[in-house]
Formats: structure tokens, C-alpha cells, sequence
């Protein structure tokens, strides 16, 4: 009792500036945290739901803000159709991943916005923004295909190529500083007032093994990115998931298999051969039942 009288004491002279040798003035501290940002790097239109579909669904739902960057059009060396196909599908994906409950879950506003000079389609899903840089699909091996002269992020990166564009000839892109730069303005230049957690595929080969390239590149982007921002990252692993042991509960699964089969419905749609289920059924399945995530340890550049 003598304690709480003692406190109560205490803040009434704090609060009229009144100074009492042997008590000390109380501080008050501002305990908001910042706004927390999300932002899920990938490369291709259905990565995120087969890797990390359960977390970035969480998180929409949290009420974050979520933004997804397609780095390129998950072509396949084919035409636009595919590849366009493939951005609605990725936005069904993203609406599903919202809720039918978001009030605005089922509008669409895409249009084009400029970030360094160069055009990138925007597309506004309630809490969430989506940007299509379409760059070309590298291939599994990273050499490209002969539709787009065999450009890729693997050969950009390695200086193998100077330039890398679009393939819908709305951007070119002046070597791997201008395509981080640009990733990096997308994600924001006032992000240091947010609470900022990158998403992306793990690019250290012994945690991630035998995975795509292009996934690889978007790993080893975000790498370069960390060097100079203050992000948390947390980095995935790709098509080695299949091999680890089932670790998402039976209500996460569900969620993750929603996500992703509202990508592929869309896909099929379309072309009913274009379904990725259908080729590969039981890889499919045994990704529905894992995530497997890592936190980057912070970088010694900051």
C-alpha cells in the first residue's frame, strides 16, 4: 500500500514539475511501433504461393500493408498470352490470400506507374500492391530462351550481359545496380519509417539446393539490397521444400492449397494444359504441407 501511495505521489509531482530530493522524475516513452511493411520478391507469378502462400496470407490479414514484385513474366519462352495469364492468375491468387471478407478484395485497379524512369505495371488489390517488372524468364539454368536472345538475371548479374529488357519492350534495365535500384525504390524510399520484412527465395545453395536460377538471382538481389538498407529478411526454400519433413498444420495447409489453386484455376481456364498441378501433382501436394523460412543474420554493412 505504502508503495502505491508512494507512486501515486510521484506522478502527481511529475506532472505538476514539482522536484522531490530522493524521487525520481518519471519518463514517458513512446511505445508505437512503426507501421510493418511486407514485401515478397519473387520471380515468377505462382513462387510465392508454393513457398511462402501461407505467410503472406497472415499477414494481409494482420492488416500489414503487402506489396508483391514479380521480378520476370514467368514466360516459359512463350507468348504474351502466357505470360499474361499468368499476372491474373497471380492476382486471383492475391485475392484469395485477402479474404472474401476485405471489403475491396474482389477490385482490381492496375495501371502503369514509372520508378527511375522505368514503366512498371501496378496493380491495387485492397491492402496490397503488385508490380510486373516482365523481365525474361532465365530458364532453369539461368542461359535464357532464343525468344527473348537468351537473356536472364543469371547473366546480368554475372556482367554477361549489360542490358536486359522487358519483354514487352516497356523497360530496359542498365545492368544488376539499375534493376536493384529500382527494386529498391519500388519497395520505397521513405521505407526507413516502416518496419520493413523482405520475403524471397533463399540464395545460399547449401540451405536451398537444386533450385531455379531465377529464383537464386531474386535471393541474391535482395542480398545486395541489404548491404545498404535496414530490412528484416526472411529467405525460403524453393523446390528443395518437397524433400523436408510436413511442417504446416492442417488449417495452414488448406489456407496455402486455396491460394495456390486459385492460381492454377486461372491458368487452366485459359488452356487446360497450362495447369502446373496437373503436371506435377504429387511435388504440388507435398509443397501445400511445408514453409520453411530463415531469418537473415543482420549485415555487416550497415
Amino acid at each position: 500500500m505504502g508503495q502505491l501511495i508512494a507512486l501515486c505521489i510521484g506522478l502527481f509531482q511529475a506532472i505538476a514539475g514539482i522536484k522531490t530530493p530522493g524521487l525520481q522524475a518519471i519518463r514517458y516513452v513512446a511505445n508505437t511501433a512503426p507501421p510493418r511493411y511486407d514485401v515478397f520478391i519473387v520471380a515468377h507469378e505462382d513462387d510465392w504461393q508454393l513457398f511462402m502462400g501461407d505467410i503472406a496470407a497472415k499477414q494481409i490479414r494482420a492488416g500489414d500493408s503487402v506489396s508483391f514484385i514479380y521480378l520476370t513474366a514467368g514466360d516459359d519462352g512463350r507468348d504474351s498470352l502466357y505470360w499474361r495469364t499468368r499476372e491474373r492468375a497471380a492476382l486471383r491468387s492475391t485475392r484469395v490470400a485477402i479474404g472474401r471478407d476485405a471489403s475491396d478484395s474482389a477490385a482490381v485497379r492496375c495501371s502503369i506507374t514509372t520508378v527511375l524512369n522505368h514503366a512498371i505495371q501496378q496493380c491495387v488489390v485492397a491492402n496490397t500492391k503488385s508490380y510486373f517488372l516482365r523481365l525474361p524468364d532465365g530458364k532453369r539454368n539461368g542461359m535464357g530462351f532464343a525468344s527473348h536472345d537468351y537473356q536472364s538475371l543469371r547473366k546480368l548479374r554475372d556482367r554477361k550481359i549489360l542490358v536486359v529488357n522487358a519483354i514487352d519492350r516497356s523497360a530496359a534495365y542498365n545492368g544488376w545496380k539499375d534493376l536493384t535500384s529500382t527494386v529498391s525504390n519500388v519497395i520505397g524510399p521513405n521505407s526507413s519509417q516502416l518496419d520493413v520484412v523482405i520475403h524471397a527465395s533463399d540464395p545460399s545453395i547449401a540451405a536451398n539446393p537444386h533450385d531455379h536460377f531465377d529464383h537464386r538471382m531474386t535471393g541474391l538481389l535482395v542480398e545486395d539490397l541489404r548491404r545498404t538498407q535496414r530490412w528484416k529478411t526472411q529467405y525460403y526454400v524453393g523446390y528443395a521444400l518437397a524433400t523436408r519433413a510436413a511442417n504446416r498444420s492442417t488449417d495452414e495447409a488448406r489456407e496455402k492449397t486455396a491460394i495456390f489453386l486459385a492460381y492454377d484455376k486461372e491458368m487452366r481456364r485459359v488452356n487446360p494444359k497450362w495447369s502446373a498441378y496437373d503436371e506435377h501433382r504429387q511435388f504440388y501436394s507435398e509443397c501445400m504441407l511445408r514453409t520453411y523460412a530463415r531469418k537473415a543474420r543482420s549485415s555487416n554493412h550497415r
